[in-house]
């Protein structure tokens, strides 16, 4: 028997993967929107999603696909969310998270006012506030133009449960992370260059800001948080975090220990590299192009209202996320050298 119904944008990114295996096992109905280029494979979508070609600057589809679905819960998980990419394209990062998330209000508010809707928000609205950063211990003081568009569908998601009396509630989510992370996001960047570094298919891994410190947690964990965020009786703003903050250097050391590598870091700033103590040779090495026009040093949640009013818990350690995606892609990059071996 089919429970209720659901709506996931942004179906082929990490969260949709999860998220739409999640509300499946609730036997939930689960209809997907998909860009006609996605993210992710295709085959990486669960059975049992039922997908509608969609993109979130198309307002008309919008209107049209909630009319047709008719969902009980809205997940809005479509961005553009590479925040370096964002310093380049700040137009469309706007015209997708921003406004793209006020045409789905609307589409909503016209269509289906009863619908749910959970918002993907980001740790990055907080920039460099005070840490530990909450709900309202810390300000907003976005960075970049993917901060600033996901501040923007904060505030109007806001705006819409107060002026309409929606459902619209917000998941300011900080890093989660998993073997089905892009590429550009830089725990993925280190596992999978490491992976590869190991298996001698490349020589040196390139990466921007070591100090960066960020809290980490895995994605399977974050896309329950979501769900509990649509079964409350009233709608509100969570942080989700887990509390413990890492710096990119600590996730090349965990990740470098998971595939049995031991590194030494030599020198400092820009001239900091990381040597494999087995060859001797250089790793890790800084490159100014990864460094970002503004950066964001420290981010480190206080999800105590999520832990008090949604019961939820981390249950996977930074650690053992590490360890599960590097052993991913050490087991993708074996394939790939055993079939150029063939």
């Amino acid at each position: 028997m089919v429970g209720k119904t659901a709506l996931i944008t942004g179906i082929t990114g990490q969260d949709g993967y999860y998220l739409s295996r999640l509300l499946l096992g609730k036997r939930y109905q689960v209809y997907g929107l998909q860009q006609h280029s996605p993210y992710l494979p295709p085959n990486e979508i669960a059975d049992g999603v039922e997908l509608r070609y969609g993109d979130m600057t198309d307002a008309a589809g919008l209107v049209r696909l909630v009319a047709e679905v008719h969902p009980d819960e809205i997940y809005n998980l479509a961005a553009q969310s590479d925040v370096a990419a964002s310093f380049t394209i700040p137009e469309y990062t706007a015209n997708v998270n921003a406004l793209g998330f006020l045409r789905l209000l609307e589409a909503v508010r016209l269509n289906n006012p009863a619908s749910r809707i959970y918002q993907a928000g980001t740790s990055e609205l907080f920039g460099n506030a005070p840490a530990p950063q909450g709900e309202a211990s810390s300000g907003f003081e976005p960075r970049s133009p993917y901060a600033t568009s996901k501040l923007f569908a904060h505030h109007i998601g806001v705006n819409y449960r107060d002026a309409y009396g929606m459902f619209v509630s917000n998941g300011i989510l900080f890093n989660h992370e998993s073997p089905h992370r892009g590429h550009v996001f830089v725990t993925r960047k280190v596992t999978r260059g490491l992976a590869r570094i190991k298996l001698g298919m490349e020589d040196c891994l390139y990466l921007g800001n070591l100090d960066a410190r960020r809290d980490w947690g895995h994605a399977r964990d974050y896309v329950r948080a979501q769900w509990l965020i649509l079964q409350q009786p009233e709608p509100g703003d969570y942080v989700i975090a887990t509390g413990t903050q890492r710096s990119v250097r600590d996730c090349v050391d965990v990740a470098a220990g998971a595939l049995g590598m031991s590194l030494r870091w030599l020198g400092e700033g820009l001239d900091e590299v990381a040597v494999d103590e087995a060859t001797g040779r250089v790793v890790v090495a800084v490159d100014p192009a990864f460094f970002r026009p503004a950066e964001t040093h420290s981010l480190v949640g206080d999800a105590s209202i999520a832990r008090a009013k949604l019961g939820w818990e981390p249950t996977i350690t930074f650690e053992e996320t590490i360890q599960e995606m590097a052993d991913h892609d050490y087991r993708l990059a074996l394939q790939e050298a055993r079939k150029h071996e063939l």
